[in-house]
């Protein structure tokens, strides 16, 4: 029964910054937008990361786009600038959106 629950604790602890990273895009209207596996209005959280696979830059270049904006790379519909999003909170989720594979 202890090895039991000790494994339910050890995998609940591995899926918390997964959620934690889920609630941060929803707390900062991503997913408006985004979903992670669909495309909405903009592309799929999937997508992105499959895009950015290889760029040793993307979180830094993502981060970017998520505070500033952007345009011209999944269409004609822009990406607004973020400005309730911290460095620091853009860099958390383009590290996140990233491992959504």
């Amino acid at each position: 029964m202890k090895k039991a629950l000790f494994l339910v604790a050890v995998s609940l602890i591995g899926a918390t910054p997964a959620m934690a990273d889920l609630a941060l895009a929803t707390s900062k209207n991503c997913m408006s937008c985004h979903a992670v596996d669909r495309k909405v209005l903009g592309p799929s959280f999937k997508d992105v990361a499959a895009k950015y696979k290889d760029d040793k830059n993307a979180v830094d270049l993502m981060a970017t786009k998520i505070m500033k904006g952007g345009s011209g790379v999944w269409g004609p519909v822009p990406m607004p600038a973020n400005n309730q999003v911290s460095e620091a909170d853009a860099k958390k989720l383009a590290a996140w959106v990233l491992s959504t594979k």
